[in-house]
């Protein structure tokens, strides 16, 4: 994570309770999308080395995504226009 922000990655978490949709937390430039583990989610220390946590918009009774479809919605969502 530490490596990352020295190379000018703005790293997201993504999450179900994050604060916003991923497509609002994106800055314009280099972005690291970390996704946790299924079950678990992300680490507490992991997520608190993030700039932002964001939510994948899906339906409310989708209680949530394993990990693999988790990553190909958010990078999808991260280039849909």
């Amino acid at each position: 994570m530490q490596e990352l922000s020295k190379l000018g990655f703005w790293r997201i978490a993504v999450a179900g309770d994050g604060e916003g949709s991923l497509k609002e937390a994106a800055p314009p430039g280099d972005v690291a999308l970390v996704l946790g583990s299924e079950g678990d989610g992300i680490r507490r220390l992991v997520r608190e080395h993030c700039e932002a946590g964001a939510f994948i918009p899906i339906a409310k009774s989708m209680e949530s995504l394993n990990v693999s479809n988790a990553a190909a919605i958010a990078l999808y969502e991260m280039r849909r226009d």
